[in-house]
Order: structure tokens, then C-alpha cells, then sequence
């Protein structure tokens, strides 16, 4: 034994055991990487993946994989032509789905494009594992096609809560439910979204778009929520917003925070339809209308509700009282581990103390249209927080800008991985407000925070001498011992049209280096804006974080000047609203911003939401390294009686094929 080789090669450990290690990998670059180590590995990576995304135009059926039968999440909505039907390329679709199902077998998870009730009525019967379906639509609906045909295959109506009904063990086994993308603008009304419960009651995950407004017909009020906890008692999920709250709008700063209207929601039904739920986890209650005197309600959740973890609200007034800093309200609810709060006017600084030490379990939290809350309080929460708080935001709150937001996180800069402030660079104003702060008294209380932080310094060097553990001395101005956003990889900013990110790094945001991803929306209208400096506007200040390497940018009017200086970002993926066309209410690319794009040399998936001109896509080939390229919305492609766009069904053909054409080389 002694004169045996211990050496042990990779390749020795048995293929079942190999299979085991290969099937924990999930990246998908990652396994590509993989297989190209030698053909043992290729055979191994390619049985054991479980997802994948096909790519290419579905007319070369050459190329179609037959290598992974083990895949049982298929996503086909990449597939082109983009907007047309999937299977309409093909002379003869049936034999098309049935290479599908053959270089697929053990389908049980579907992405597809739908535009035509034939894509699904072909493709839904080579699975007969299929369990989850999902269908993706940028485009509109086809006009020579009814309503609901594109559901044919699994429902034989238009309308959910027939259809549901029409099939009685179907809607009974569905566990998860998300209809908040309904087409209808209005949402469900009450007496639908009862026959849905009714029919579904082992549902675990509902999400639905409602009227909350009870001047309308079908509103959901006191004995809708009542009927719904009875109906689906094994809800672990429920969200339930009104319609009017996925439109986005930028709330009126000088508005007290107080809707016109009330819903017809009192604390003691919600009170009752907590206790009916006693396995919630996750509660999501949008109602865009007035719920006041909320804490009582709010109070029984930590008892009736044991296991909820994450809570949403919106319109929802004297969710805690914060007197003399005794716990009440959404404070008992200490289990919280996710927690927004969106216009509550009478949310104040001494409530978010009350939070901060009841729910020490909170890794995120979010303030939306919060009118009467500081940077104060908000330093206050995240410095009891700071061993947990990881996700913050900051939005549409009065008494914050870009410099007092990223203040008041100060305690957990080293700590917070996800971001969103409002990039407000302007100062606050010190008149007279619902606060009651005047000029002076906004002096006070900067005086009392620096004071503040004094006490807390002492304190914390007080504690760790006693402890005997090494504590570096920090100065008055430099409470925490870095300066680094070390661990911050995600970054969201609302800024207003004209105003420039040129200030972004100057208010503190300046040393990134783990910032992957960063999302951008630009509000307003540029149209009485005076024309600015192309030296000042643009993305060139993001080129301080390193590792940027993707954008969703939303922009409004200023396009051509918002895009300068995009070239110097080392972006690989970018989801790029256009410019909107206030006039005609149309987003288009215009010839400036696709000779910005055309110079981001590293990108390799660009999704352009909006319309274009064929000629202005065919810049982007300039591009060495892109391989996926989209253009999402509803009205295109566009059919050929229709002039607001030049993107036909040939042009669209004749890019793609530029795209693909073996005459561009990838460097990876």
C-alpha cells in the first residue's frame, strides 16, 4: 500500500456522482464554459441541464439541439421572427411542434410568444407533463382573432372566472394564480374575483388587480375580503392592488398624502380576514383610497398571522401611532422581514424609531410618498438596523433629496446591496410645511443628528472597551469605518427630466465597486426645457463603477443628449425605453440615439421598447459583440397598412439575418 499513487484523477470519481455536481451549477455561462473541457464533460453538461432559452430564427430547423432530453423548463419566446406567430414560419407547424417534443421530451414548464391561438393549440398537447404555461405578449392582439382564442388550448372561454368554473378539477388543483396583467384597464371586479376564489380553493399564491373605488360598480370592500379569506384559506400569498397604482404616477409633492376618497375597508373586517388566513407569509394591500386608523387591524397580524414575513401597503393611515415610543400598530409585527410603506401621510419619524426596534428581522424597507418623515428618522432606522438592512427605498418623500436620502443610510454603507433614491439635487424647502419646520428648526435637528451621532459614538467605543475588542477612533464626521459602498450591486434612480447624474458621484455615490446593474428613469417634459450642455448631460459619470455591466434605462425627451457618453460603459445588457413623443404618444428611436448605441462596443443583448426605423436598426450591427436584439411594443411589428413605423415583416427578416450572419464574428 505504501507504494501506491494516492493520486487520484478528476475523471475517477464515478459519472453519477459527477452528474450530481454538474446538475448544482446554474449558471448558464458557467455550464457552457463546462462543456468545453472535453467531450466527457460535454455529454455530462448537456444531460443533466434543466433549463433552457432558445435562440435563432425557428425557420432553420437544422440547428434545433436534440442533445438536452433532460430539459424540463423550455423558454421559446426569444425565438424569431420577433412578433410574429412561432409557427407560422413553418409550412407544415405540426410537424415542427413534434421536432420540438422530440429534442424535448420531458417538458413540464413552457415560455412561449403567442400572437395566434395556433402557437399554443399545437404546442400544449406534445407535453402531457405540462404544468406551468407561460405566455408573453409585447405586441397587440391580432384583430381577426376573438377574444381568449389565444386560450383555446387549455380554456374553451374568454373570460377567466367561466373558464375557470367550465373546468372544475383544474381550477381546483391551481396553487398559483397571478392575473395582475389583466387586459382589462379597470381590474376585476368583486363578484369575479369571488367566483375565482370559489372555484380555486387550494390556492396558495394570488395576485389581482382590483377596484378599490367605491363609487364603481363591483368594488372590492368589507365582504369581498371576507369571501376571499373564506374561499382560499391556504393562502400564503396574497396581493391585491388597484389598477389605478400600476399607472406609476409621480405623486403631487405638495399634496398632504390624503385621497379624496375612502375605501370601504374598516380595521375590524381586516382584523377577521387576517384570522381567516393564518398561513400568510406575504401581504400586498394597494388600494390607491383612504384606509385610516389602520394600527388596531395591524396590531392582531403578529398573532393571527405567525408566519408572515413580508408586508406591502398602500393608502394606509395611522399604521403606528409612535407615542411616547411605545410599540404599537405595524410595529408588533416583529417576525417582518420586508416591509413598504407607500402614502401613509401620517407616517412620522417617531413611528419609524418604533419599527426600527420592534422588527429586527428587517433586511429591506421601503418609504414611497411619505410627506412627514426626515432623514432624521430614517438614520435612526437604519442605524438599529444595520446588522440586518440590506434594501432601501427612498422615494417621492418630501423631505428628502439625493444628498439628506443617502445620508440617512449612511449607518449601513458598508452593508446595503440594493438602492433606490430620488436624484433631487436641489435644496429642501424650509418654509412652512405639514412638519412644522422652519428654517431654524431644519438647523435644529441637523444640530441634534450630529449631536446624536456624538452619543452614539461614545457609546459604541464605551461598549467595545468593555468588551476588550480593538475599536479604531472615527471622527465626528466619519462615524462608520468605511467609505465604500462595498457591497452595494444594484442601483435605482428616479431624476427628473433636465436634471443631470453628473452629481451623483459628488453627493456620495462615488466608490462602487461591486455596482453591477443600475436602472434609471427619466420623468417629465423636456418640451419646455432649454437644450443642454453636451458636456454636462449623459451616462460618462457613470464610468466610475467598474463592474457596471447592466441598464434598464427609461428615458423621456432627452434621448439623443441622455445616451452622450454611453460608449465608455462596459455594457453587456441594456433594456432601453425610448424617448416618448408626448404629441402622438409614440416611442421611437431616433438617428442619434442609434449612433450612440451603435458605439457601446461590449453589449450583448439590447431591448428596445419601442417602434424603429430599419435603417436605424441596421446601425447596431456595428456593434462586434451583441448577439440578442429585441424591439418590444405594442405596435410593432407593425402590419403593412400602418405608417407609424417602417419596421415590416421583411425588415424585420433582413436584420435578423444581418445578425446572424456568418460574416459577423463574436469574440466569445
Amino acid at each position: 500500500m505504501a507504494g501506491t499513487s494516492s493520486y487520484v484523477h478528476f475523471h475517477d470519481i464515478p459519472n453519477v456522482v459527477l452528474a450530481i455536481i454538474f446538475s448544482l451549477v446554474a449558471d448558464t455561462r458557467t455550464r457552457n464554459v463546462m462543456s468545453l473541457v472535453c467531450l466527457k464533460w460535454h455529454l455530462l453538461e448537456r444531460s443533466t441541464r434543466k433549463s433552457l432559452t432558445l435562440r435563432g430564427n425557428i425557420r432553420d430547423l437544422f440547428l434545433l439541439p436534440t442533445c438536452f432530453r433532460a430539459v424540463t423548463h423550455l423558454d421559446l419566446s426569444l425565438l424569431s421572427p420577433w412578433g410574429h406567430p412561432l409557427l407560422d414560419s413553418s409550412s407544415n407547424p405540426l410537424f415542427l411542434t413534434q421536432l420540438l417534443r422530440h429534442a424535448f421530451p420531458s417538458v413540464v414548464s413552457l415560455v412561449v410568444y403567442i400572437r395566434n391561438p395556433l402557437t399554443l393549440h399545437l404546442l400544449a398537447p406534445q407535453w402531457p407533463n405540462l404544468r406551468h404555461v407561460k405566455l408573453i405578449r409585447w405586441h397587440q392582439r391580432l384583430p381577426t382573432e376573438p377574444l381568449g382564442s389565444d386560450f383555446t388550448a387549455l380554456f374553451e372561454h374568454f373570460d377567466l372566472p367561466p373558464a375557470i368554473e367550465a373546468y372544475p378539477l383544474i381550477a381546483a388543483s391551481l396553487s398559483h394564480l397571478n392575473i395582475l396583467k389583466h387586459s382589462s384597464a379597470e381590474g376585476f371586479k368583486s363578484h369575479e374575483l369571488l367566483a375565482i376564489t370559489a372555484s380555486c380553493p387550494n390556492l396558495r399564491k394570488l395576485l389581482a388587480t382590483c377596484i378599490f373605488d367605491h363609487r364603481f360598480i363591483g368594488f372590492v370592500g368589507d365582504q369581498t375580503l371576507l369571501a376571499l379569506a373564506s374561499n382560499c384559506p391556504c393562502l400564503s400569498l396574497l396581493h391585491l392592488v388597484d389598477a389605478t397604482s400600476l399607472s406609476n404616477i409621480r405623486p403631487d409633492p405638495n399634496n398632504e398624502g390624503y385621497t379624496s376618497e375612502d375605501a370601504s375597508i374598516s380595521h375590524t373586517t381586516l382584523g377577521d380576514v387576517f384570522a381567516g388566513l393564518p398561513l400568510l407569509e406575504e401581504l400586498v394591500l394597494d388600494v390607491c383610497y383612504n384606509v385610516r386608523d389602520a394600527w388596531p387591524a395591524l396590531e392582531l397580524l403578529n398573532s393571527r398571522c405567525p408566519k408572515l414575513k413580508a408586508l406591502k401597503l398602500g393608502q394606509f393611515h395611522g399604521i403606528c401611532r409612535g407615542i411616547d415610543a411605545q410599540p404599537d400598530g405595524i410595529a408588533l409585527c416583529q417576525r417582518l422581514e420586508s416591509l413598504s410603506i407607500k402614502n401613509s401621510a401620517d407616517l412620522t419619524d417617531k413611528a419609524l424609531e418604533a419599527i426600527s426596534l420592534c422588527c429586527p428581522r428587517l433586511s429591506k424597507f421601503e418609504v414611497l410618498g411619505c410627506k412627514k418623515i426626515t432623514s432624521k428618522g430614517m438614520w435612526e432606522l437604519t442605524h438599529a438596523l444595520r446588522k440586518t438592512l440590506v434594501h432601501v427605498k427612498i422615494s417621492f418623500c418630501k423631505n428628502f433629496n439625493a444628498v439628506s436620502s443617502l445620508q440617512a443610510i449612511e449607518p449601513i454603507r458598508d452593508r446595503i446591496e440594493r438602492l433606490h433614491i430620488d436624484c433631487v439635487w436641489d435644496t429642501l424647502d424650509n418654509s412652512e410645511n405639514q412638519t412644522g419646520c422652519s428654517s431654524s428648526q431644519e438647523l435644529g435637528e441637523s444640530y441634534n443628528l450630529q449631536a446624536r451621532k456624538r452619543d452614539m459614538i461614545k457609546e459604541e467605543k464605551r461598549l467595545k472597551k468593555k468588551s476588550k475588542f480593538h475599536f479604531h477612533d472615527v471622527g465626528e464626521d466619519n462615524l462608520f469605518s468605511s467609505r465604500t459602498w462595498s457591497k452595494l450591486h444594484h442601483l435605482s434612480l428616479w431624476i427628473g427630466v433636465g436634471e443631470l447624474l453628473t452629481p451623483l458621484s459628488l453627493a456620495g455615490l462615488d466608490d462602487c465597486p461591486a455596482l453591477e446593474e443600475i436602472e434609471i428613469k427619466i420623468e417629465g417634459d423636456s418640451r419646455n426645457q432649454q437644450r443642454p450642455c453636451m458636456d454636462s448631460v449623459g451616462l460618462r459619470s457613470l464610468a466610475c463603477y467598474p463592474r457596471l455591466s447592466r441598464m434598464l434605462l427609461d428615458c423621456s425627451g432627452w434621448e439623443r443628449f441622455f445616451l452622450n457618453g454611453i460608449e465608455i460603459l462596459n455594457l453587456k445588457e441594456l433594456n432601453y425605453w425610448l424617448a416618448q413623443d408626448m404629441d402622438v404618444n409614440q416611442r421611437s428611436l431616433f438617428l442619434p440615439a442609434a449612433a450612440l448605441l451603435a458605439q457601446c462596443g461590449s453589449l450583448r443583448k439590447l431591448f428596445i421598447h419601442g417602434t424603429a426605423n430599419e435603417h436605424f436598426m441596421m446601425f447596431l450591427l456595428r456593434i462586434p459583440t451583441l448577439r440578442d436584439v429585441q424591439v418590444r411594443e405594442d405596435y410593432y411589428p407593425a402590419p403593412e397598412n400602418d405608417t407609424s413605423t417602417e419596421m415590416r415583416v421583411e425588415s424585420c427578416r433582413r436584420f435578423e439575418d444581418a445578425l446572424n450572419s456568418s460574416n459577423r464574428h463574436i469574440p466569445d
